[in-house]
Order: C-alpha cells, then structure tokens, then sequence
C-alpha cells in the first residue's frame, strides 16, 4: 500500500489534481480522471469518445468543450440536442443570463423567461433559433442522412454566414471532428425541423439507423477506443452499445480500454448515469482489466478543473494510427 498524501494547496491546477490523486474519496477520483484521460490522450492507437449530456452549455461549459476539440483530447462526440441547441443559440448571438432558483416561475412565464435551475434566457429568443434551424432546412432539402451529418453541414453554414461566432458545433465541423445527435427529435433542433415540416418542407430525413450504424462502424476500425461521459443518459448509452452491435456482427473489440465518468446519479437506482463501468463489463461494454474511473462529482465543477488540467499540462495528442 502506497501512504495517503495531503493535498498541496498551490496555483496550478495540473499540480492541485496530481496530489488530489493521491487523497481520497471524489477528490481522488477526480485526480485519477486527469490522469486516465492524459494516457488516452498519448495513446496513438486509442480513439476517444466523449458523451454530453446535461444542461452543460447554458451552465457556461461551451469554452471546456471547445478546447477539448481544439486539442484533439475528445474524437467523436455524442451528444444530447439541448447541448447542440444551445449552443448554437451562442453562436447567433443569443446569450444565458445570471439568475436564482428561487423565484417567481409564474412571473418569469408572464415575461418571456425560461429558467434553467439559475439561469435564465427569453423564450422570444430560442423561437428565432427554432426558426433558423427551420430555414436551414429548408436550405438543405431534400436531405436524408446521419444526425452526424446534418450537425455537420449546420456547423459549415454557422462558419460561412456567421464567421464571428463561437461554437463547439463550428469547432468540430472545422477539426473534423463527427457529432452525433441520436435523440435530435428531443430538443430545439427537433423543434425547428417540426416547424419546417409543418411549412411543407418534408424532404428533411434525420436517419437515426444511419447514426448507430456510422457509429458501431468507428468503433469496429478503432484499434482501441477510450470513452469519457459527462452525466449519462442516451449519450453514455449510444456509445456503450456500440460494442454489443460490433460483437453481434462478428467484430468483437472486446469492449472500451479506458472509461471515465462524470455524474451525481448513483448505482443503486439501477438507471444508465449512474451505472458503473465494473457493470457494464458483464455486457461487453468495457475490457474487464481495462483502467476506469467513477467520479461522482457535479460536471459543472469537474469538466473546466480536469480541462485546465490537462492544458496546464500541455498534453499534446501525438499521431494516431
């Protein structure tokens, strides 16, 4: 047994994690995530896939996500629509806004303000992203294809017409970098594509098959692939599964070589987010010996401390085979 160690107050946050690795409790477990995330990063065979779920960008994690594509640490994400929705509404300019969980929700209705726990933003404002996300649809019919790929053209057409805006949509259309979207119905963006269906525009077909299927296939040429989930939810779930459909067809990988998890849901009420990876082993979802981390800590605090991190450590993604 190795000696527990004091945590060492200090100014860099690489270093506050390093020795927060070797304390106890989610501290630890913070610490360990740094470190199992930077030797996925160095590991020029492993393909590293990141869920989103949660309502992360209206809690000001767009910039986290953005550098993590920047620097290639994430290869492929899968995420829900709300965190793709909102995001856009970032780029275009429409803004979250400082508010309170306690409050008038009735008053906040009478003036156009919808709440996410302490954050606020105009309901007026999301309709006109509604009605962007409609028009571009009708730009691009007729259109069938992957979630993947229309995620894909909408951060081309977000760059062309509106270069002075920021997105993790737009960063990963620029690094190449596939969004998928497996429940896209589920938010905004599905909102928006009802509304060109309903102004005739029905030759817009997100292929939902399409995005399991493209999805299994990168994992099925992936030498090794490393997962890292923030929340659970259908995101964890449509990468998980992407072992059982490789093994169903013939193409068994074993299961994920690294897993890392950022959640507060816990085990014992048998749902998804909460879920362990040392479960998940007697699906086939990850290699029994692989290296993985449970962090039960609220992603709003683990993703920009373990982000800063692994920059303060300039971790820098080698050639992949």
């Amino acid at each position: 047994m190795k000696p527990r160690q004091p945590v060492i107050p200090t100014q860099n946050v690489a270093d506050l994690l390093k020795s927060m690795s070797a304390t106890g409790f989610q501290g630890r477990k913070l610490g360990e995530s740094v470190e199992l995330w930077s030797r996925m990063i160095h590991d020029e065979e492993c393909t590293i896939f990141f869920g989103l779920s949660g309502a992360m960008i209206p809690a000001g994690m767009q910039q986290c996500i953005i550098e993590l594509i920047r620097r290639r640490y994430v290869d492929v994400i899968v995420s829900t629509g709300a965190n793709a929705f909102h995001d856009i509404c970032e780029h275009l300019g429409v803004r979250h806004y400082l508010g309170h969980h306690h409050v008038d929700d009735r008053s906040l209705l009478e003036q156009g303000i919808d709440r996410i726990y302490d954050v606020f933003a105009y309901e007026s404002q999301f309709r006109d992203v509604d009605r962007f996300i409609a028009g571009f649809a009708q730009e691009i019919a007729p259109f069938k294809g992957s979630s993947r790929l229309f995620i894909e053209r909408l951060g081309e057409r977000l760059l062309k017409e509106y270069p002075g805006g920021t997105s993790f949509v737009t960063e990963a259309a620029k690094q190449k970098v596939p969004i998928f979207i497996p429940a896209l119905c589920d938010s905004s963006i599905g909102i928006g594509l009802v509304m060109a269906r309903r102004q005739g525009i029905e030759e817009v077909d997100i292929d939902q098959i399409a995005d399991t299927d493209e999805i299994a296939g990168l994992v099925e040429r992936a030498k090794r692939t490393g997962v890292i989930y923030i929340g659970g939810g259908v995101p964890k779930n449509f990468i998980q599964q992407t072992q059982v459909i490789a093994s169903i067809h013939e193409q068994y990988c074993g299961g994920h070589a690294y897993a890392i998890q950022f959640t507060t849901d816990a085990p014992h009420w048998g749902g998804l987010s909460g879920c362990t990876f040392e479960e998940a082993i007697s699906w086939g979802k990850e290699i029994p010996e692989s290296p993985r981390i449970q962090c039960f800590c609220d992603a709003t605090i683990a993703l920009p401390l373990v982000t800063s991190a692994l920059i303060a450590r300039n971790e820098v993604r080698g050639r992949r085979a």
